[in-house]
C-alpha cells in the first residue's frame, strides 16, 4: 500500500470537510505516494513519537492533533515543532493529523468518551451547519428512475434512519439545440419541449463530488441544468459535543468520583455542585468552555470538558455542574477509536499504537 491508501481510508471515516476552519488536517508532511511500511497512531506527534515510530519501521503517524497548526516560517530546530517537522522529513516518516473532522463525527471523539461513561440515548450537543446540501436537477420521465438510482447508489437520499429520500414534481422542460449542439432528445435546431421531472435530493457535503459524478454520469442530456444549494437545516449526525443519559442516576459526588476512575483523571475541577441527582450528562474533549450554554440548554445535570478558565466556571450560573476533567484525559481515548477503524479496513496490515504518553500535564 501506499500512504495516500490510506489516508484516503481515514477520510472516508472522519471527511476532512468536516473539520473547524481553524484547524489544519490531513497529510502535513511526507510524500502521498511513498510506500507504506507501517502506521503508528498516537494523540500528539512529539520527537519520542517520531523516534517511536523509526524503531518500529512506520512511516506513517496518523496523530489525532496536528504538529503543524499556526504555520511555520523557518525550520531550524528551535522549538519542538520545528524539530519534530526536521526529524520526520530526515527520517521519510510522514504525519497525518484528524483533529477536529473527528470531533465532529458521530462516532469520534465525545462517542468515545460517552462510551466509557456508559451514556444512552446519545445525541449531538452542538450539530455543525451547512453540512447538508441539496441537489436540484431537471431529468426526462423515462429516465428519471434510473438518475434517481444513481444518486442513491452514490450516498444522496439518506434522511436520519431513512434512505431513498427524494422529490420530483412534474413540468415540461423546453430547448433548442444550437449549430455546435448534439441533443440526446429533439433535433438539432428545432425547438424541442419534454416531459420532465424536477428533482430535488438532500446529501452531506462530504459526498458532493460522487454525487456530482454520479449526476453527469447517469443523466441522459448533453448539457445538464442543475443547482446545489447549501441548506440551514442542521444535520444531527455532525457535530460538536455529545449528551446522554446515565444508565443509573448517581449522585454528584458519587458520579465525580465514577467520572475520575474511568477517565483516569489526575483531579476534577468543578463548579458548585447542586444538591441533585445526575442523570443527563454532556461531554466535549478538548477544550469546550465554548459549548457551556449549549450543555445548559440540553438541560444536563454535568459537563465534562477541558481547558475551562476561572471565570467560565460561572457560567455554570446554578444551573448545571461544569467539569474540568483535563484536555488530555477527555481525548485519550481518540487514539482507540483510530486504531480500531483502520484494523478494521486493513486487517492484514500492521497498525500500531503508540505506548508514549503525550500529556504534558504532571500531578502531585
Amino acid at each position: 500500500m501506499i500512504i495516500k491508501e490510506i489516508t484516503e481510508i481515514l477520510e472516508s471515516y472522519a471527511p476532512l470537510e468536516y473539520a473547524e476552519d481553524f484547524d489544519n488536517v490531513g497529510l502535513l508532511v511526507g510524500d502521498p505516494n511513498s510506500q507504506l511500511t507501517g502506521v503508528l497512531i498516537t494523540l500528539d506527534t512529539l520527537e519520542s513519537v517520531v523516534e517511536e515510530a523509526i524503531t518500529h519501521n512506520c512511516n506513517l503517524i496518523v496523530s489525532f492533533h496536528p504538529i503543524i497548526f499556526n504555520g511555520l516560517k523557518k525550520l531550524t530546530g528551535k522549538n519542538y515543532v520545528e524539530r519534530v517537522v526536521i526529524k520526520a522529513i530526515q527520517h521519510g516518516i510522514a504525519i497525518y493529523c484528524l483533529h477536529t473532522a473527528l470531533d465532529n463525527h458521530f462516532n469520534g471523539v465525545n462517542a468515545g468518551i460517552s462510551e466509557v461513561l456508559g451514556l444512552q440515548n446519545r445525541q449531538i450537543l452542538l450539530p455543525k451547519k451547512g453540512t447538508l446540501k441539496k441537489l436540484t436537477t431537471y431529468v426526462p420521465v423515462k429516465q428519471a428512475e434510473a438518475l434517481k438510482k444513481a444518486l442513491f447508489d452514490a450516498g444522496a437520499g439518506n434522511v436520519g434512519n431513512y434512505s431513498h429520500c427524494s422529490f420530483s414534481s412534474f413540468g415540461t422542460g423546453s430547448f433548442k439545440g444550437e449549430s455546435e449542439s448534439n441533443p440526446t432528445l429533439g433535433k438539432r435546431g428545432q425547438l424541442h419541449q419534454e416531459e420532465e421531472i424536477q428533482l430535488h435530493i438532500t446529501f452531506t457535503r462530504d459526498l458532493e463530488k460522487k454525487v456530482l459524478q454520479a449526476l453527469f454520469k447517469a443523466h441522459p442530456y448533453e448539457e445538464i441544468a442543475f443547482e446545489v444549494l447549501t441548506l440551514d437545516n442542521t444535520y444531527q449526525q455532525i457535530g460538536m459535543g455529545m449528551v446522554g443519559d446515565l444508565a443509573t442516576p448517581m449522585d454528584e459526588k458519587e458520579f465525580l468520583e465514577f467520572v475520575k476512575e474511568r477517565m483516569n483523571c489526575g483531579c476534577i475541577r468543578h463548579s458548585e455542585l447542586l444538591g441533585k441527582k445526575v442523570r443527563k450528562v454532556a461531554v466535549l474533549g478538548g477544550s469546550g468552555a465554548f459549548a457551556i450554554d449549549a450543555a445548559k440548554a440540553s438541560k444536563a445535570d454535568f459537563f465534562l470538558t477541558g481547558d475551562i478558565k476561572y471565570h467560565q466556571f460561572y457560567q455554570a450560573e446554578g444551573r448545571l455542574v461544569v467539569a474540568d476533567i483535563g484536555h488530555y484525559e477527555s481525548e485519550q481515548y481518540t487514539k482507540n477509536l483510530m486504531a480500531q477503524y483502520l484494523t478494521k479496513k486493513i486487517p492484514n496490515f500492521a497498525v500500531r499504537l503508540s505506548e508514549i504518553s503525550t500529556n504534558p500535564i504532571k500531578y502531585l
